[in-house]
């Protein structure tokens, strides 16, 4: 289809373009930036006047629940709601039943995402068999079918031989190593940031230090293997401080961090919010205030929903024993939004931190709208307000910590390969 996007603000990071610049869209590619291409005929028109341009959002982190955890969403549901999100692009973690370890599996997976025709999928494949932390997967075969990186999701790999020798085998193929750092045996059993919230409720907590002892360990044997590593959800200001100071010394790492980590602290935990049970926990407003600010100097690469829908039932029971996780890609954009007003953010900077920057990381050809790019597109109204509550989320997961929010910026087209998946 030959689509005319006209009259919109244009924000696209990575080619440094923010003014206002028609789109024009053939047979599924950008065929042009600001005049018509020779020859055009639009056989759709939209008109953005008034609304902001820029290309299809890229997730790191967004749990589709298939295969194995139907009960709490379905491919259906989640690619619904990746297209009210404006998310043309997400990652999947290697945590389903059975995990991402096998090559079929993975291109199971990819084939029912095709078969939709809605966002790009990009699986995370399981670094070890299970899961379990004991024998390597075949990555050569899981790079073959599809994966972009390598993973324990939120398992934590405790054997240090055998995370060094699966950084080793990365590095050989130059595939990602993908980590969430945190030590098994600091963090057992804890639901919440150890802190003055979790000592007077009673909750058993996790320590900042089991993120760092199990980042340091990261980091070390990064830099003895030379692998691509991306520490995922960073938590902690020494957390983020660690990883500055990698980076600094030339390390290859990079990181992301869920926007809910952006935006609350443990205070928001209030008397027993099961909703704010999310893995890694909230912790402190000094650390809020750090991860924010490693965000602007560049520390910080990306922003993820961290999306893991969960079904009511496991959201209902105490704290301590409900299921960690919440929903996120319907929010991922406007509380990008929302931070970049808060912290005088200019909207190039902050989108690329939900485009451009994710694209990269997860090392696609998305993220950006290039003459001859794929023409996945967000137009969005940043002006437009609306309540978050269960009955508006497309996805299956009601639960978030931002139920009753009134958000700020509303999705109002997604096109998927130049095809319009979403429309409002």
């Amino acid at each position: 289809m030959n689509i005319h996007i006209k009259n919109g603000r244009l924000i696209d990071p990575r080619n440094n373009i923010d003014a206002q610049q028609d789109v024009f869209i053939v047979d599924k590619r950008i065929a042009a930036i600001g005049a018509a291409p020779q020859g055009f005929a639009a056989e759709r028109v939209i008109d953005a006047s008034g609304l902001i341009v820029m290309p299809g959002l890229v997730d790191v982190a967004a749990r589709l629940r298939e295969p194995g955890y139907e009960y709490r969403a379905t491919l259906e549901s989640e690619m619904d709601a990746a297209m009210a999100g404006g998310v043309t692009s997400l990652s999947c973690p290697p945590d389903t039943d059975p995990p991402l370890d096998e090559p079929g599996l993975v291109e199971m997976l990819k084939h029912r995402a095709r078969l939709l025709n809605q966002a790009r999928v990009f699986p995370v494949g399981a670094l070890t068999y299970g899961l379990k932390g004991a024998e390597l997967t075949e990555m050569v075969e899981l790079s073959e079918a599809g994966c972009k990186a390598f993973s324990q999701a939120d398992t934590p790999l405790t054997d240090t031989r055998v995370l060094m020798r699966a950084m080793q085998y990365a590095a050989t193929f130059d595939y990602r190593v993908w980590l969430r750092p945190q030590d098994a045996f600091l963090a057992k059993d804890g639901v919440a940031h150890d802190g003055e919230v979790a000592t007077r409720l009673g909750l058993p907590a996790i320590p900042v230090i089991a993120e760092t002892i199990a980042l340091s360990t990261m980091l070390k044997l990064a830099r003895e293997t030379g692998v691509k590593l991306h520490v995922c959800r960073i938590s902690s200001a020494e957390g983020v401080e660690m990883v500055r100071a990698a980076k600094s010394k030339g390390l290859a790492v990079t990181c992301d961090v869920s926007m809910n980590h952006v935006h609350l602290s443990e205070m928001d935990i209030g008397f027993f919010d099961a909703n704010c049970h999310l893995m890694p926990p909230l912790r402190s407003q000094r650390d809020k205030a750090a991860l924010r600010a490693g965000l602007l100097d560049g520390t910080i690469d990306a922003i993820c929903s961290n999306h893991s829908p969960v079904d009511e039932d496991a959201k209902q029971l105490p704290f301590a024993e409900a299921e960690a996780g919440a929903t996120g890609m319907e929010l991922l954009l406007p509380l990008v939004l929302k931070w970049a007003e808060q912290d005088s953010v200019p909207l190039l900077d902050a989108l690329a931190c939900v485009s451009s920057n994710p694209a990269q990381l997860l090392g696609v050809k998305t993220g950006h709208l290039s003459v001859g790019a794929h023409a996945d597109v967000c137009v969005f109204d940043a002006n437009a307000t609306w309540k978050v509550e269960p009955s508006v989320l497309k996805s299956q997961g009601k639960n978030t910590p931002f139920n009753g929010y009134t958000m700020q910026g509303r999705v109002r087209h997604t096109i998927v390969e130049g095809h319009i998946a979403y429309s409002i």
